[in-house]
């Protein structure tokens, strides 16, 4: 894994923006409906030349394939494993039982059910998981970013490819209370760890750095675990860090890269567990980096933490200085503020790669910042590198 040798590199948490299009064919397959095979290969493929030159004209260094054909971040599991059906119903945020006016908002922006992918409606898991034994899906996602690349001729310093956590597996498709392989939480937990397995494995031996999406690793609290105490918050976190840990046993730890948030709607977050309480539980993961949202009014002090709960030999921190709920267009001396912030907090600069909050576009049809903002926010991020990198190597 590439780190901050003699400058600060940029780097994004996974998904990019979707077309329309591409976004309406994507949420047809998952939903079974009648789709144009032709016209959904060939605007995935349009979307990700698309994507893989505006990351690299907007200056950034580590890239991915924007997660272009993937309807979500999570929810593109249930389209390469068995055992799912039914439907999952989630518990609403705290934000939106104690804000209703804000939950009626969301729900005017969001628009219509039928459109959308699947988030608080995914699957359940109903039988025993198989993860699709020839790895098709994610063969022909990895065969479409090597493409891409060459039909653009963009040459990332190194490219990351992302895979949803068991942790966020297991609490977006909730598990069956009738299902009869996995009667526990535990259970069902380290069920998906065997199966994502076989997809991490596979993206680390294509030369990919494997990113491992996990805000339930501190998003749950406030969702599945938002009437409940902190400890039993925590312990599901510990669980989850070892499902992780199984599922990248067979993979160096300097080649995963970890991302943790609470999650990315644009609302008050006043219930957010303390990054201080994670911490010591998310060190215990076997990865070479932590991306963590810092770049929000909500969570952009919390990076003082890193100065009494050092980041574990060996690890890097990709600290979020752009926010991503917002259309608000951060300025680069702002970036650089936070780089350095973070920069000061870890106490080495090469240990730092600026990065964003979460995606921008996690779920097809769920996107919430203009397309043109999106790059304008990753070109201010790559500019407030340059000015960070200036302040830090004089």
């Amino acid at each position: 894994m590439k780190s901050s040798t003699d400058r600060i590199l940029t780097t994004h948490t996974g998904s990019l923006p979707r077309t329309k299009a591409l976004s309406s064919l994507l949420v047809k397959r998952e939903q079974r409906k009648p789709f144009d095979k032709a016209a959904l290969a060939a605007e995935i493929d349009a979307n990700l030349d698309a994507n893989i030159k505006r990351q690299a004209a907007s200056g950034v260094d580590i890239g991915n394939d924007g997660e272009t054909p993937r309807v979500g971040f999570s929810t593109y599991t249930t389209e390469r494993m068995t055992g799912f059906g039914g439907e999952s119903l989630r518990k609403p945020t705290l934000d939106a039982i104690k804000f209703p006016g804000f939950a009626d908002f969301m729900k005017r922006q969001i628009g219509i059910a039928d459109d959308l992918a699947k988030v608080w409606n995914a699957p359940q898991c109903v039988d025993r998981l198989t993860y699709d034994p020839d790895l098709t899906e994610a063969r022909e996602e990895a065969d479409l970013f090597q493409a891409s690349l060459k039909r653009t001729g963009v040459k990332f310093t190194e490219n990351f490819m992302s895979a949803a956590s068991p942790g966020i597996v297991s609490t977006t498709m909730l598990l069956s209370p009738r299902n009869p392989v996995y009667k526990t939480d535990e259970d069902y937990v380290m069920g998906i760890a065997k199966e994502l397995k076989k997809e991490y494995d596979f993206i680390v031996s294509q030369g990919y750095v494997l990113q491992l999406d996990a805000p339930d690793l501190a998003m749950e609290r406030v969702i599945m675990y938002g009437d409940q105490p902190l400890s039993a918050f925590l312990d599901r976190v510990a669980l989850h860090i070892e499902a992780i840990n199984v599922a990248t046993a067979d993979i160096p730890r300097d080649r995963v890269r970890l991302h943790v948030c609470w999650g990315n709607w644009n609302g008050p977050h006043q219930d957010d567990v303390d990054m201080k309480d994670l911490l010591p539980l998310l060190y215990k993961a076997k990865v070479g980096a932590l991306s963590i949202p810092v770049g929000n009014p909500r969570h952009e002090h919390e990076v003082e933490v890193f100065r009494t709960q050092k980041l574990p030999d060996g690890m890097l921190l990709i600290p979020g200085v752009i926010d991503v709920t917002t259309n608000y267009l951060e300025h680069p001396e702002v970036v650089a503020n936070r780089i350095c912030a973070a920069v000061s907090a870890v106490g080495d600069r090469e240990r730092v790669i600026a990065g964003t909050d979460c995606g921008f576009g996690t779920f097809a049809s769920y996107e919430f910042i203009a397309e043109d903002i999106v790059w304008a926010k990753l070109e201010a991020l790559s500019q407030g590198a340059a000015v960070a990198t200036k302040r830090l190597w004089k």
